[in-house]
Formats: C-alpha cells, structure tokens, sequence
C-alpha cells in the first residue's frame, strides 16, 4: 500500500531540519534517509551530481547545498512506543517526515534561517573528526532563537581522527548544550561498523549488505566496550531521570526504569530543550542512519507538541495565538519564494492552523491584500505531487499568489494575525552589474527582481551618480552564483565589477540644522522649511525618525515628505556616499506656505537639512567586521597570525582540534580580498579558513583619509568640498 498524505494524523508528522558547518554530511545523510525510506531507488552521490536534494545545476558542478531542498518520506520502525493502540495491532506507526535540507555555508545563512522559523525540529550533523565547527555555531544559535528542539548526528566515523568522544565534549563546551549519549560507536576510523544502543544494550552491526538497508541486531555487546557501555549507561539513564521528578524518585529507590519509560522521559526532554540526544554513524558509508530516524520519530516533536503559533491581530493590536488544529482559523507563514521554470513561481508555505484548498482566496494579513492559491504542490526537491488540500502542521508549496513574499502571514478574512517575521542579515559586499547588450538590459531587470524575490539577503539598487546597477549579498560566493544564475535561468550577459565592501556612515555626535528650498518662478513657487537634529544611536540600531512637530509648523502631509527626504538622502551618503545608518533624525520645527508648498520641496529641504547637520555631526565610516576561523598545521602558525594582524585583524586565540590549531579572529572585510589565495600560498595548500559577518566597526582615521583622497582623485566630489 503506498501511503497518501491523509493516512496521518498530527502526531503522525515530523517537520525536521538538517543543518550543520560546509561538509558535515547534510545533504549524503538526508540521500540515505530517502533510500530507506523508499522515497529514492538509487543511492544519490554528490561527487557524480547524482543527488536528489541538491538539484540546481550550480549545486551539483560544486558539490554543495545551495538552495534548501523539502521532501516528504515515511518511515516506521519496530521499537515505536508511540501509542497502545499500534502495539495492540502488533504493527508500529508510519510516520510522514516533512525534510528540510540546508546550505551549510555562510553566504546562504538566509536558507537555513527561514527553514528553522518553520520547522519543530532539527537535526545537527557533525564531522567526527572536526567536532563542532563555526557555521555549526551559527546554525545552534539560529536553532535556538527558534526554539528548535535537536538531536545530533556525528558523521564520519569511518574518517581518519574521528573521536566521538570529544566530539560530544564539544558538544558541550562550544554549544552549552546538554547531551545524552544515545550510542557508543564499536570500531573507529576504518574498524567502524555500528554502535552499542545504550537503552536496549543491543550491538546494531552494519556490514553484510553494502547498501546499509539490512543490518544485524545482536544481544552481546563486544567485550573490549561491556565496561563502558555501563558507565555510560547509567550516565544516560542519571540525565533522563533527573529532568522527571517520578522517574527520579523510582532511581533514587533503586529501582531501574523501563526501557519505554526513558524514552518516554526523554521525549519530553528533547521537547522542553533540556537534553539533546547523540547519535553516530557514518553517511556516505551507509551506517547508522536508520536509528537517527527511530530517533525522529521517537523524540522529536509532532506539530501538536509544539506551543501554538503566536502572533499580532492587525485589528487590535493585541496578541494572538493559533493552535496546531484544522478546526482552528486558517494560519500560515510563507517562508521561501522559488521560481521554477514549469510552474512559477512558488511559495513555500507553512501551515500552522486550519486547511486550505486549491483555488481558494486566502487573505494575507502582512500587505492587506486577498490572493488566490491556484494549485497546491507536495515537494520532493524539484519534483512535485499535485494535492487537493493541505491541513494543519503541512509544508507545501503555493502556486497562483502573485504579490506574496517572504515572512508574510496568509490568513482567514474573519480571524486575522500577522505571524512573527524572519530577520536576515545585512548585506556586506557588493558588485557594480551592467548589461553586455541592449536586449540584456531588459532581462536584466526581469532576473534582478526574480533573485531578490526568491533571497531576502540579496538586494539591488542603481547609483544615480554612475548610472550602475549595484547587486548586495552576505559573502562572494552568493553573489558568484547569482551571477551565474542570471546567465544560466535567464540568458542575461552581463559585465560584472571586482566586489566592493558594503561600508556605512553614521554621526558621532548631536548636530541640528536648518533646511530651505525657495524657488519663485512666474505663476506658482516652490516653498519647503525644516529644522532637523540628528543624534547618534548605538551600532546596529538602524535609523529612527522623530516627528518632533508642535501647533501645526508643518502639516502632516509635508512631515511624511520630509522623512522620504531624509531617507532618499541617507541612502546615498554624504562622506564617501554609502547608506546612513544608527541615528535619530528629529523634525522640531519650519514653516510652510499656504499656496507654494509642495511635497518636492520639502523633501528637498529636508535632504539639504541633513546634508548640514550631517557635517557638523563629526561623520564616521563603518565597514563591515569579518569573524574568521583558519584551521591550520602547527607550523605555519606564526606566519598566519601575523598575518592576520597586518591585515587589521584582533586576534581573539587559539586553540588545538585533533591534529590542526585553530586561530580565532576578528578582520575587517576590506582586507580580506583574495585571501583564500593567500593563505594557501603560506601553508603548501594545507589550511583552509571560514568567515561570516559580525559587527560593523569605525574605519580608521587614516584609511578614511586615503579613501577621500582616492575619491577626489577619481572625479568623485568629497564630503570636504
């Protein structure tokens, strides 16, 4: 019997994640979830571009996870304690598992945001050998600020200097979680072939079938591990029993809990966040991934164990909440837009409460407009399975909304709420794009528009100056595959500039000014008047604008042209021309006239009032602070920090991982060019390094110095003249 998606009920469905560092093994352990599951008849390989989930031609050629990739598979195993009644039918559930692939890199951080503000839960995937590295950092903490229950997979445990064992104490020290080790691994690096479960103290033995599909459960437990399956044992069953006060006191008595009583225990654990199971194996050596699925279902939570979606009723401001139920209003959240060259454009969607029905009107709450769901879409990466409706705690795709975008709310008209949005880092580097050709150019904007779409972190606008589209991205390999992508999806040519650093201004200290735009000409004039303060915020705050208006000085139409003024004019700078950012603009005072008064002139005015306060305001520039972690032989230690340190960086330590050292940085983007390059060149080919955005920081004195001279020096007019 092939199973639909309305056999399941809500406890019957996972909605998990797999996210982990740039080569942990995401994207080879979700393949082999989707072999023994069935979903996939064919092992898929990532050295041959064989993979389901990474489908993009760019993928493939790279061999990494560019796009998050959804699939649905179903998956049921003999030990599921899930109810009484699957026991008495002597047959365990099947489950559906609603799977979520993500990038590992940092330039596509984006994907793995989105996919975590959706999901109930995760699973982190660590390289045996390396133990907990930086993106695996970033993705726990994205995890976290969801509260995304987790369980840990260490992979490669065939690898040379695999360590379960310190990869567990990483576990804990670097992400402050708290582990329970599920398995102890029997052989390691080439002698790996399976694990001692702790619970059931049953060897589970892969070998006899290449595949993995097929592996043997054996009673004894090898005598060099008996001792310390245990200890660990005993370790395990001391965490489960200290998070539930009955099972503690049975302990404490003396008496061992059952077996169904731990996971029990254990389950609600996971759910509340307060222990995350660790499992091991070995991905592309097809061992150990059948009990990382046991361990879904068994511990994960189900959409109905997740607290109700919590939001804002645009009607009355006040909060509101949706339960995981399809007799509750219709709620949803759109978390990713795709354009796909069969169908569309397509939006992936989370359902938290109610059904919904192809060719029905939905209301989204986030832009006020009604749209129409054309066809509603099951997706298996990019192949798709047409279904009527979609009910409570389903991950479907959308086809037919036409204005809806990421993070926004889809609703019922009668019940509205307007869901918590998805926050995306700032862009930190950007490139000047122009067509090769005039029919390019229109092309160009048609692309430019569908990538910005489908990538929040992706932005574009034109410098008025130049004439140059200018493209903004998180890292320069997003904006290399956007590049590519125009040319491959949508047959634009295009001359691409050397990257350039996103940098910021901002004012140091409180300054006002006063802003007067009078033009008289025969018939009617232009008259527009604004006294503007600006006052500094603290880095990272962004702009506020303060209507600080008393007794009518200005009217309200012309205060909303003032900020537009204000706003057109921080965008394009005043010391070097980059964007504004982190400072109060108040309005306190002007005049109008009854006749000549104009929207234009406002803005004007209150563009030339921020040029002047600006200037009195000690202007700073801020560039972006790069965190960087180089793994590195000990020998070329001395050559790397020291280089690091003429590069601006601040040395945050060392520290040793397996065979390699670890140095920690903070180094500012701008001397980061060509790095890679670099560091090869100093270590034979042999360190490797990884960063991701942290901080904006002032530019030096010095370096501002040479960077108004270079513009001078170009034909640009300097703030100083």
């Amino acid at each position: 019997m092939v199973a639909t998606k309305r056999d399941f009920t809500l406890d019957k469905i996972r909605n998990i994640g797999i996210i982990a560092h740039i080569d942990a093994g995401k994207t080879t352990t979700t393949e082999r979830i989707l072999y023994y599951t069935g979903k996939t008849y064919k092992i898929g390989d990532i050295d041959t571009g064989t993979t389901q989930m990474d489908w993009m031609a760019q993928e493939k050629e790279r061999g990494i996870t560019i796009v998050s990739a959804a699939t649905t598979a179903f998956w049921t195993h003999s030990a599921s304690f899930d109810s009484a009644q699957d026991k008495s039918s002597g047959q365990a559930a099947l489950h559906r598992i609603n799977i979520i692939d993500t990038p590992g890199h940092v330039d596509f951080t984006a994907e793995v945001e989105r996919s975590l503000r959706v999901l109930d839960g995760g699973i982190t995937v660590l390289d045996a050998e390396e133990g907990v590295q930086s993106q695996s950092e970033t993705v726990w903490r994205q995890a976290d600020k969801y509260k995304v229950p987790r369980l840990c997979f260490v992979n490669k445990m065939d690898k040379l200097g695999a360590d379960f064992l310190a990869t567990v104490k990483s576990i804990e020290d670097r992400l402050g979680a708290n582990p329970a080790v599920m398995v102890l691994p029997i052989g390691v690096e080439q002698t790996y072939v399976g694990n001692v479960d702790l619970l059931t103290r049953k060897s589970l033995v892969w070998g006899s079938d290449q595949l993995g599909a097929k592996f043997e459960e054996k009673d004894e437990i090898p005598s060099d591990l008996k001792e310390k399956v245990e200890e660990y044992r005993h370790k395990l069953i001391e965490k489960i029993s200290e998070t539930d006060d009955a099972l503690l006191e049975k302990y404490l008595a003396g008496q061992e809990p059952s077996v169904e009583e731990l996971k029990s225990a254990l389950r609600r654990a996971v759910i509340a966040y307060k222990l995350v199971p660790i499992y091991a194996g070995s991905s592309l050596r097809n061992k150990g991934v059948q009990p990382l699925l046991d361990a879904v279902l068994d511990f994960l939570p189900s959409p109905l164990d997740i607290p109700p979606a919590k939001g804002i009723n645009p009607k009355t401001s006040g909060e509101t909440e949706r339960k995981a139920s399809e007799n509750e209003p219709f709620s949803g959240l759109a978390f990713k837009i795709q354009i796909d060259p069969h169908v569309g454009k397509l939006t992936y969607f989370r359902l938290y409460s109610g059904k919904i029905a192809s060719g029905s009107y939905v209301y989204n709450s986030t832009k006020n407009i009604k749209e129409r769901v054309g066809r509603i879409l099951l997706m298996h990466a990019n192949t798709r399975e047409e279904i009527k409706e979609a009910t409570a705690g389903e991950i479907v795709a959308l086809v037919g909304l036409k204005d809806t975008t990421t993070g926004d709310t889809l609703c019922d008209q009668a019940s509205p709420i307007i869901l918590e949005k998805i926050a995306f880092p700032e862009p930190v580097i950007s490139l000047a794009i122009e067509p090769k050709t005039k029919s390019d150019q229109e092309k160009l904007g048609i692309s430019l528009k569908r990538l910005m779409e489908e990538d929040p972190t992706f932005t574009v606008k034109t410098n008025h100056e130049t004439g140059q589209t200018i493209i903004s991205g998180v890292g320069e390999l997003q904006l290399e595959i956007m590049v590519d992508r125009m040319k491959r999806e949508f047959g634009v040519l295009a001359n691409v500039g050397a990257p350039q650093v996103a940098y910021k201004e901002t004012v140091s200290k409180e300054a006002q000014a006063e802003g007067k735009y009078i033009r008289q000409s025969g018939g009617r004039g232009q008259y527009g008047h604004c006294f503007l303060r600006v006052t500094p915020k603290p880095r990272g705050e962004g702009y506020e604008f303060v209507d600080a208006i008393k007794g009518g000085a200005i009217p309200q139409e012309f205060v909303k042209a003032v900020e537009k003024g204000i706003v057109e004019a921080m965008e394009n700078g005043i010391l070097l021309g980059y964007p504004m950012v982190d400072m109060t603009v108040t309005c306190y005072d002007g005049s109008y006239h009854d006749v000549d008064s104009s929207e234009i002139a406002f803005k004007i005015a209150a563009s030339q009032a921020l040029q002047s306060a600006s200037k009195k305001a000690d202007l700073k520039l801020l560039e972006p602070i790069m965190k960087v972690e180089v793994t590195t032989p000990s020998e070329f230690l001395g050559d790397i920090i020291g280089d690091l340190s003429s590069k601006r960086g601040q040395i945050l330590g060392t520290e040793e991982r397996a065979k390699a050292t670890i140095v920690l940085a903070m180094v500012p983007l701008a001397e980061l060019s060509g790095y890679a390059t670099t560091l090869r060149s100093m270590s034979q080919g042999r360190a490797s390094y990884y960063m991701e955005p942290s901080h904006y920081e002032e530019v030096p004195k010095n370096i501002v110095e040479q960077m108004l001279e270079k513009s001078t020096f170009t034909g640009r007019v300097s703030a100083q003249q």
